[in-house]
């Protein structure tokens, strides 16, 4: 069998663009869990640019976000724990530079191209609140997300869970995944724009702000999808939001507060005392037994995470590229990993598979490695830099890298694998028990269905066996119905106390 360096070829003997970078995807050969050099094993290509600064975009969005929650939560749950903006960009610098060196440039970069990166898992975001009210521990959540994600990974359970999930109910959860995701973000924007106000501007006077940033990046984005270059979204409309919006008279609230230099990498500053660093000490018995229910539900939510991500790899790399393709239970060990590592070093993301490298990275019909090397570099270089998180941060800028990088092509994907009346059947479904329960539930309760007849093509049953079927299905749909219960996220809409 030839190497890649042998069936390589110079873009120059290819009609287009999109050929060279299709074949580069077909003749590639990743080595798993072996040394991938540059040049023998793949090439960097200045398309690798685009999802690695999408990637950093949304992440630096997403680890704020989820920084800015656990200060929140628990700063609200212990009287003597006071958190605030400075901690959450503190340990997300944490975030971006141990992880990243060990995760992304070593892991996906060079030993392993077909794991994605390790990033966020952005539908736990709203949830953080809540777990730190409960009384969980980060590392805690962190010891004991990485246990059960290793179990599901060695046992395969991630790429099952991924083949037991239909069109119809990927498709669903896609929409639903971006429909919300989407309108929390323009809402953000409304808010930002609204809540403008300086010594010279009134408050509330360049609202207006908010729509023309929208407008135009509706416009952009849809040039940019009608001349196939969608893999551009990210950076050209977030650099476009951000031009408009200092332009547009909002400068004065960009304010550059992030210090150049390291952040405190030792372990022990972090977890070693109640007074200082996340000031909880170590995680007790009593700390794991509220983080449980939570893990559960965390690692639940991989498999159709991972499943949103490959399918953007599957509708936009040509046929006989399946060795490139993300492998879902390799991700799932690496994100185990990385879970457990990221946090012990001082870190509080909650991880999953890296959607807004790897969406643009597929659009823009490129493998896992170079990309993964770029993005680990400049995410490391921005922590370091300290200057351009705030920059990054800074709502019109966040808002529309997410809405543009993650949501909208979730929509599209979606409404894409929706096609056949069978599938709409179960997207709909699926859909509309999301809106009814969570995306948690709707997945379990729609794949049962779905299995087994009830819903969406009548014929797929014969095809499954009795454990792929009921037993797999409705044990998910019990685990995923208990978490929930024992944590308690049908409080406030149906009454539904915690049981813990």
């Amino acid at each position: 069998m030839k190497t890649y360096k042998e069936e390589h070829k110079p873009a120059s003997t290819f009609n287009s663009r999109t050929a060279y970078l299709e074949n580069e995807l077909k003749i590639m050969k990743p080595r798993r869990f072996k040394l991938n050099l540059p040049g023998r094993d793949f090439k960097f290509e200045w398309e690798d640019l685009v999802p690695a600064l999408a990637g950093t975009l949304g992440i630096i969005a997403m680890y704020s976000s989820v920084m800015m929650a656990w200060a929140e939560g628990l700063t609200n749950a212990w009287d003597h724990i006071t958190l605030g903006k400075e901690f959450a960009i503190e340990v997300s610098r944490v975030e971006m530079i141990i992880p990243a060196f060990l995760f992304v440039i070593l892991a996906s970069g060079f030993f392993n191209p077909r794991a994605n990166l390790a990033g966020n898992h952005g539908p736990m975001i709203p949830l953080i609140a809540s777990i730190a009210l409960a009384g969980a521990h980060p590392l805690a959540l962190a010891i004991l997300i990485g246990v059960f994600g290793l179990v599901l990974s060695f046992l395969k359970g991630g790429s099952r869970l991924v083949n037991l999930t239909s069109k119809g109910v990927a498709g669903g959860l896609l929409i639903f995944l971006g429909f919300s995701g989407a309108l929390s973000q323009i809402k953000t924007i409304q808010s930002w724009s609204m809540g403008l106000s300086s010594s010279s501007v009134e408050l509330g006077s360049i609202g207006y702000l908010g729509l023309v940033i929208l407008a135009i990046t509706v416009l952009l984005y849809s040039y940019l999808a009608r001349i196939d270059k969608r893999w551009l979204a990210i950076p050209a409309c977030a650099i476009t939001a951000l031009i408009i919006a200092l332009i547009g008279g909002a400068s004065f609230d960009l304010q550059f507060t992030t210090e150049m230099g390291l952040p405190n990498l030792n372990p022990a500053y972090w977890w070693g005392s109640t007074e200082e660093g996340w000031m909880l000490g170590l995680p007790n018995t009593q700390h794991f037994v509220a983080s449980l229910p939570f893990a559960i539900l965390a690692v639940a939510m991989w498999s159709p995470d991972f499943l949103g991500h490959r399918i953007f790899q599957e509708m936009n790399y040509p046929k006989k590229t399946d060795k490139v393709l993300m492998d879902v239970d390799d991700t799932m060990t690496m994100c185990s990993i990385r879970q457990m590592v990221g946090t012990a070093v001082g870190g509080g993301n909650i991880t999953s598979s890296w959607g807004t490298y790897l969406i643009p990275a597929a659009i823009a019909k490129r493998p896992i490695p170079a990309g993964a090397i770029l993005l680990g570099i400049i995410v490391i270089a921005i922590a370091i830099l300290g200057s351009p998180m705030d920059v990054a941060v800074w709502p019109p800028v966040r808002c529309i890298a997410l809405l543009v990088g993650v949501f909208l092509p979730m929509i599209e994907a979606g409404i894409q694998m929706i096609k056949e009346s069978a599938s709409a059947q179960a997207a709909g479904i699926c859909i509309f028990m999301a809106m009814v329960t969570n995306p948690v539930i709707a997945w379990a309760f729609a794949m049962f269905l779905d299995n087994n007849g009830l819903i969406g093509d009548k014929k797929r049953p014969k095809n499954l066996s009795l454990v792929d079927r009921l037993i797999i299905p409705l044990s998910i749909l019990v685990i995923c119905v208990i978490a929930v219960l024992s944590v308690g996220m049908f409080k406030n809409i149906y009454g539904i106390e915690a049981f813990f």
